[in-house]
C-alpha cells in the first residue's frame, strides 16, 4: 500500500525498473489506470498526498518503456523549477531519460531562442530578469510615487494584465470586471504599465511573461515554426493543471494543434494562485472542451494520517463556489495518528516562543529538524520565529532562499570535488584507496565541515548544513553502488545540479503558505491563524475568502503526522488581545470546555491557551515621551526609534566585546547570546539589578540566570571579561531553549 504514494521519502538510488510492467508495480488500482491510458485526452483530479507525481511520471516511463512513446517527443510541463527537476530526476530513475520537463516559461524561452532569428530576425532581446526596477522608473516618469509595498503591488498587477493578455488601456475595465482591489488608482496603473512597455522597447528588453506572449505570436504567425515544433513535441503532460493562465493554455493550444494527446493533472482544492492570473476552469471544462477525455480521480492520500484527512476534508466541507462542488473526499491509507492540536496564546512573541519549545521537543524526540515546517500567510511573519528557533538553538532554513546548487559553499565544493576526481584523488595518498564518502569527507573537511555540526544557528551553521547534505548523499551514492568511485559521484552532483534535485539541509523550514505548495514534513506548524491574516484582510469578495480556505488548506494537507494550528490575541506583550481565531477554524476546533494548559503541544487535540511560558507584562510605554508601544523592536528598546537615545556608548562597546568571546567559547552564533537590540537596551537603561535586568525584552530566566552576573557587572563598569563558570559548552547548548 505504502509503495503507491509520493509522501514517503523517493530512494535516492533506485535501480531502473527491470521492464514496461516492472514501472507498474507498486501503483494502486487508480494510479495504475493513470499510467496506462496513454491514448487521448485524461484529465486527472489528484488530491493532496495520492500520489499524482508518481503516477503521471509513471505514465511517462511506461509509455518509453512500452515503445509507445519515444522520449524525445514527450514534453511534461509544471509550474516550478523544483517540480520540473523533480519530475526529470524520477524520469531517469525509471528509466525514462530523455524526457523534457520543463516549466512553461522554460519551455516557450527554448523554443523562441532557436526560432526567433529565422521568425523574427537578428538575436533575441535581452531577458529582464528582475522587472520591479523598471516598473519603478516607468512610475517616476509618470509622477507617481510609489512605495515599496504599491512597487511590488503595481508590478503584481503588470504581470496579472499581460498573463490575462490585458493591454494597458484595457487594465481599469478589466481589473475592475474581476473585482481586484487595485494598490492605487486603476488609470494610474495603466499610465504606469503604458511606460514600463515602452521603456522595455526602448532598451530592447523583454520580461518573463513577453516569452510567453511572443512565442505564442511566432506559433501564431509562421505556420511552418508551429509545424515544425508540433513534429517535434506529440505528447504532453501539464502538472498543476488548476494553475495555468489564459496565456499559457494559448500556448499550450497552439503546441496542441488539432491533435489531443494531452494528459492534465490538476485540484481544483488547491488553487491558490489566481492573483497571478491562474484559474482552474481549464481543469473543471475539461470534459467539456474534450467530451471523449477519461477522467481519473485520484483519492486514496497516503501522505496524511486518518486525523490530519479529517480536518482537511472538514475545512473544504464549509467552502463554496465552483470549486467546492469539485472537491475531492480523501481516504487516509495511513495508520491512526495523533489528533491536530489548536493553541491560543497572549502575544505572537509567545506563539513563536511556544513553537519552538515545540519543535525542540519533536527534535529531541527523533523527529529530523528538515521533517519540520512553519507555515505562516506572509513572509513578514518570519522574523520572530527565526529569533524564537535561534534562541533554541534549533537550525532552520528560509523557503524561497538561494537554490541549493546556487550556494556559494556548494559551488566551491563541487569544484574542490571535482579537482580531487580529475587529479585522481584526494591530497592525502592515505585516503585515495578509502571509499568515496571517505574521499568526499576528506575534501569537505577542507573547507568547513567536520562530523559535528556546530552549535546554534546563523551562517556557520547554514554553510555546514550545506556540506554535510553532500556528505550524506556520498554515503548513499555509495550504498547504492557498491563500485561508486568519486568521478561518479561528481557526475552524479552535476547531473543533480542540471535537474536542481537537490539533496535534503537538515533545517526547520520557515515558508509561507504559497511557498509550501507541493512540498510536506513529518510535523507542520500553521501559526497566525487569526481573522485578519486567514484570511487576509484584503480578502473580500466570496471568491477571494475561499481561495484563502484553499489556501489553509493547502497548508493542512502539507502534515504527513503532527498537525498544530496556533494564534495569538495580540501583536506585542501588553497589547488589547482583541483578535480573534480565523473564521475557517470554526466548527473543527474543539470549543472552550477542551482547554488546556501550558503551550503548542503536539500529543492530542484540544485547545490549549498559555502565554508559553513568559512573564506576563502590562504595555510597554516609551520611557522617553510615554507612548504606549507596538513594534517588537521598539518594546525591546523601551523607547520610540525616533525618540533621542541616552546610549551609554562604553557600555554597549564592552558588551559587544564581552558577548563576541562568549559566543566564541560556546561555539555558537553572536545573537544566540543576546540580540543587537537587546544589547541596546541594556546599554541605553544600564539596569542596577536583577529585576530591571529582567524588565528588558529579549532577558528571560534562563540568559537572566545564565549570564546576568556578568552583564549587571558590564552594566556596573567592569572590564568585557568571562568569568570561569565552571559550564561547558556542551551545557550551555543543551540549555539554550530559552531567552
Amino acid at each position: 500500500m505504502t509503495a503507491a504514494t509520493d509522501a514517503l521519502p523517493f530512494p535516492a538510488f533506485p535501480e531502473a525498473p527491470s521492464s514496461a510492467d516492472a514501472v507498474l508495480d507498486g501503483l494502486d488500482p487508480e494510479q495504475r489506470e493513470v499510467a496506462t491510458s496513454l491514448h487521448g485526452p485524461v484529465c486527472v483530479l489528484a488530491g493532496a498526498g495520492t500520489g499524482k507525481t508518481r503516477a503521471i511520471t509513471h505514465r511517462i516511463a511506461y509509455g518509453v518503456r512500452a515503445g509507445m512513446l519515444q522520449p524525445g517527443n514527450v514534453l511534461a510541463v509544471t509550474f516550478t523549477a523544483r517540480a520540473a527537476g523533480e519530475m526529470r530526476g524520477r524520469l531517469r530513475q525509471l528509466g525514462a531519460g530523455g524526457v523534457q520537463a520543463r516549466t512553461f516559461h522554460s519551455a516557450a524561452l527554448r523554443q523562441l531562442q532557436y526560432f526567433w532569428p529565422r521568425a523574427v530576425g537578428g538575436e533575441l532581446p535581452r531577458l529582464l530578469e528582475r522587472k520591479i526596477q523598471l516598473v519603478a522608473e516607468a512610475a517616476a516618469r509618470c509622477r507617481v510615487r510609489l512605495d515599496r509595498n504599491e512597487l511590488r503591488d503595481v508590478t503584481g498587477e503588470i504581470e496579472w494584465s499581460k498573463v490575462t493578455q490585458t493591454v494597458p488601456e484595457d487594465y481599469p475595465a478589466a481589473a475592475g470586471k474581476s473585482g481586484r482591489e487595485t494598490p492605487r488608482d486603476a488609470a494610474e496603473i495603466a499610465r504606469i504599465y503604458t511606460t514600463y512597455e515602452q521603456l522595455k522597447r526602448d532598451r530592447s528588453v523583454i520580461d518573463f511573461e513577453d516569452v510567453l506572449l511572443l512565442t505564442v505570436g511566432v506559433l501564431e504567425e509562421r505556420p511552418d515554426v508551429a509545424d515544425q515544433v508540433r513534429a517535434q513535441y506529440q505528447h504532453f503532460v501539464v502538472d498543476e493543471y488548476q494553475d495555468v493562465s489564459p496565456l499559457q493554455q494559448r500556448l499550450l493550444d497552439l503546441w496542441l494543434g488539432d491533435r489531443d494527446s494531452l494528459c492534465v493533472v490538476g485540484d481544483a482544492s488547491q488553487t491558490i494562485y489566481s492573483f497571478t492570473g491562474a484559474t482552474p476552469e481549464y481543469l473543471l471544462g475539461f470534459r467539456t472542451r474534450h467530451p471523449q477525455a477519461t477522467v481519473i480521480k485520484l483519492v486514496r492520500d497516503y501522505r496524511s494520517t486518518p486525523q490530519v484527512v479529517h480536518l482537511a476534508n472538514g475545512l473544504l466541507a464549509q467552502a463554496r463556489g465552483q470549486a467546492a462542488t469539485h472537491r475531492l473526499e480523501l481516504v487516509s491509507q495511513r495508520e491512526t495518528g495523533p489528533e491536530p492540536s489548536y493553541t491560543e496564546y497572549t502575544d505572537e512573541p509567545a506563539e513563536a516562543e511556544g513553537v519552538a519549545r515545540s519543535i525542540r521537543q519533536l527534535i529531541d524526540a527523533g523527529t529530523r529538524p528538515s521533517e519540520i515546517a512553519v507555515l505562516y500567510r506572509i513572509n513578514a511573519q518570519s522574523e520572530v520565529y527565526e529569533q524564537a528557533l535561534a534562541d533554541a538553538g534549533v537550525p532552520y532554513q528560509l523557503r524561497g532562499a538561494e537554490r541549493f546548487f546556487e550556494r556559494p559553499e556548494v559551488r566551491e565544493a563541487g569544484m574542490l570535488l571535482r579537482g580531487a576526481a580529475r587529479a585522481g584523488g584526494t591530497s592525502d595518498p592515505a585516503l585515495d584507496e578509502a571509499d568515496v564518502p571517505s574521499q568526499v569527507r576528506a575534501v569537505l573537511g577542507t573547507r568547513g565541515w567536520s562530523p559535528e555540526p556546530p552549535a546554534g544557528s546563523g551562517a556557520v551553521r547554514d554553510r555546514w548544513e550545506s556540506l554535510a547534505a553532500l556528505v550524506r548523499l556520498a554515503e548513499d551514492f555509495a550504498g547504492a553502488r557498491p563500485d561508486a568511485t568519486l568521478a561518479g559521484f561528481v557526475a552524479e552532483l552535476d547531473e543533480r545540479a542540471g535537474a536542481q534535485h537537490a539533496p535534503t539541509v537538515e533545517g526547520v523550514t520557515l515558508g509561507s503558505l504559497h511557498a509550501a505548495k507541493g512540498l510536506e514534513w513529518d510535523a507542520v506548524f500553521l501559526v497566525g491563524l487569526t481573522e485578519g491574516m486567514m484570511p487576509i484582510t484584503y480578502a473580500r469578495t466570496e471568491e477571494q475568502v475561499e481561495e484563502e480556505r484553499r489556501l489553509l488548506y493547502v497548508g493542512v494537507t502539507r502534515a504527513r503526522l503532527h498537525l498544530a494550528l496556533s494564534w495569538a490575541l495580540s501583536r506585542a506583550p501588553g497589547g488589547r488581545g482583541g483578535r480573534r481565531p480565523s473564521r475557517f477554524l470554526t466548527g473543527l476546533r474543539p470549543g472552550p470546555s477542551a482547554r488546556g494548559g501550558g503551550g503548542a503541544g503536539l500529543t492530542g487535540g484540544g485547545v490549549e491557551r498559555g502565554s508559553g511560558g513568559r512573564r506576563k507584562r502590562g504595555p510597554v510605554h516609551c520611557r522617553v515621551c510615554g507612548r504606549t508601544l507596538s513594534d517588537a523592536g521598539e518594546i525591546k528598546l523601551m523607547r520610540c526609534e525616533d525618540c533621542p537615545s541616552d546610549l551609554d556608548e562604553a557600555l554597549y562597546e564592552r558588551l559587544r566585546d564581552w558577548r563576541t568571546a562568549q559566543a566564541k567559547r560556546l561555539g555558537q552564533p553572536a545573537y544566540c547570546v543576546f540580540t543587537d537590540k537587546t544589547l541596546l537596551a541594556i546599554a541605553e537603561n544600564v539596569p542596577g539589578d536583577e529585576a530591571a535586568l529582567s524588565r528588558i525584552a529579549g532577558v528571560g530566566a534562563r540568559k537572566l540566570e545564565r549570564f546576568g552576573a556578568d552583564v549587571l557587572a558590564l552594566c556596573a563598569g567592569a572590564p568585557a571579561g568571562i568569568p570561569d563558570s565552571g559550564e561547558s559548552a556542551d551545557e550551555t547548548a543543551e540549555d539554550s531553549s530559552e531567552k
